[in-house]
C-alpha cells in the first residue's frame, strides 16, 4: 500500500483516511524516507521561514482551555494594548529586512475594534507602499470587508487556525464555535487572501481527529498549514496535560504530508518543548515551513539558530 501512497502523493493526491491510518504503524526509518521524497518532489530542498509579533497581548475573552493569553485562565504573562504604529512598523521592517521570512502580526482577542485595524492597516500600507508584501497577520474574527480592506492595504496572507477537528472542538473551547473559525476561514479566502490555517495538537485528540482536520483543510485548499504542538502553560485547565512524544509529534507531520502532499507544512508553536534535540528531524518527516524566533508568550528556537540547522542538513532558504 506504501507505494501507492506515495506514488499518489508525487502526483499531488493526497491519501485517503484509511491510507493515513496504515501510515500511523509504518517504520520510522521507512515512512520518513517517504515523506522527504514528497517533499522535495513538490518543494526541492526550500525551506519557507516565518516570525511572529506578539502586537497585542492577554486578555482575551475566549476561553480556549489551552491559551496561556485567555481572561478565563491564570498564567502569568506580560499583557498590554495594540502596539502603536512606529514600534509595530520598526518590528516589521526589521523582521523582513533580509526578504527571507514573512512577518505576522498577531493579536489576542476575539477581533481588533475597528480603530485597531485602521491603525494596523496604515502600517501595512506604510511597510508595503499599498503592494502585496510579506506581511501577513492573526487577529481573530474578522468579516470579508475587514479582511478586504487589509488585503488592499499590502496584507498578504491571514492565518486562522481551525485548531482540531470540529467534532473535539468543543472540548477546547465553548466561547465560539467551531463553524464561526471555518466563517473567518473561507471569508479571507473569499478576499484573494492566501490562508495560514492548521491546528494544535496534543490536546487529547485522536488519530481520527487529526486525520479529519487535514481532509477539512484540504477540502477548503489552504496552501499554508501551521502545525503547533501543545505547550502546557501554567494557570491553564491543560497545565498537566503531558507533551507528546517527539516520536508521535514528528509522526503526524509524516501523516500530513502524505495528506497534504503539495501543501506547505509550516511548525511553529511548541517546536522546541516538543521536538527538543529531534528538531532537525521535521524536515526528513516532510516539512517544509518553520516559524523561527519567539512564541506568543515563551522563548522559541532564535533565528540565527535555525539558519544554521537548516543549512547544516544542505537545505536552502526560500526568499519571499
Amino acid at each position: 500500500m506504501l507505494e501507492t501512497i506515495i506514488k499518489n502523493a508525487l502526483a499531488g493526491n493526497g491519501c485517503t483516511p484509511e491510507e493515513a491510518r496504515s501510515l500511523i504503524n509504518c517504520s520510522e526509518i521507512e515512512l520518513f524516507t517517504a515523506a522527504t521524497q514528497v517533499r522535495e518532489a513538490h518543494f526541492g530542498r526550500q525551506i519557507q521561514l516565518c516570525s511572529i509579533i506578539n502586537a497585542k497581548s492577554g486578555q482575551c475573552d475566549m476561553d480556549c482551555r489551552f491559551c496561556s493569553q485567555s481572561g478565563h485562565n491564570s498564567t502569568e504573562i506580560e499583557a498590554y494594548p495594540f502596539m502603536k504604529k512606529g514600534e509595530l512598523k520598526r518590528r516589521i521592517e526589521e523582521t523582513i529586512s533580509g526578504n527571507d521570512r514573512h512577518c505576522g502580526v498577531v493579536t489576542s482577542g476575539g477581533k481588533l475594534s475597528g480603530d485597531e485595524l485602521n491603525v494596523l492597516a496604515d502600517t501595512v500600507r506604510s511597510v508595503s507602499n499599498g503592494k502585496p508584501g510579506p506581511v501577513c497577520a492573526s487577529l481573530g474574527r474578522l468579516t470579508e470587508d475587514e479582511l478586504a480592506n487589509l488585503k488592499d492595504a499590502g496584507l498578504t496572507r491571514f492565518h486562522h487556525n481551525l485548531e482540531t477537528s470540529e467534532n473535539y472542538y468543543p472540548e477546547v473551547c465553548s466561547t465560539q464555535q467551531w463553524s464561526q473559525r471555518l466563517d473567518t476561514v473561507k471569508a479571507a479566502m473569499a478576499t484573494g487572501l492566501a490562508v495560514c490555517c492548521g491546528g494544535l495538537f496534543g490536546l487529547g485528540e485522536s488519530w481520527d481527529d487529526r486525520i479529519e482536520l487535514a481532509l477539512t483543510l484540504r477540502g477548503l485548499g489552504v496552501n499554508s498549514v501551521p502545525i503547533n504542538f501543545l505547550y502546557a502553560h501554567a494557570g491553564t485547565p491543560m497545565k498537566d496535560t503531558p507533551p507528546l512524544a517527539a516520536e508521535e509529534a514528528l509522526r503526524i507531520i509524516a501523516v500530513y504530508r502524505f495528506l497534504l502532499p503539495g501543501t506547505t507544512l509550516r511548525i511553529c508553536g511548541g517546536r522546541t518543548h516538543v521536538l527538543g534535540e529531534r528538531q532537525a528531524d521535521l524536515f526528513s518527516a516532510g516539512a517544509n515551513g518553520l516559524m523561527t524566533g519567539n512564541y506568543l508568550t515563551i522563548a522559541g528556537s532564535q533565528y540565527e539558530t535555525d539558519l544554521e540547522m537548516i543549512r547544516t542538513l544542505g537545505l536552502e532558504i526560500a526568499q519571499v
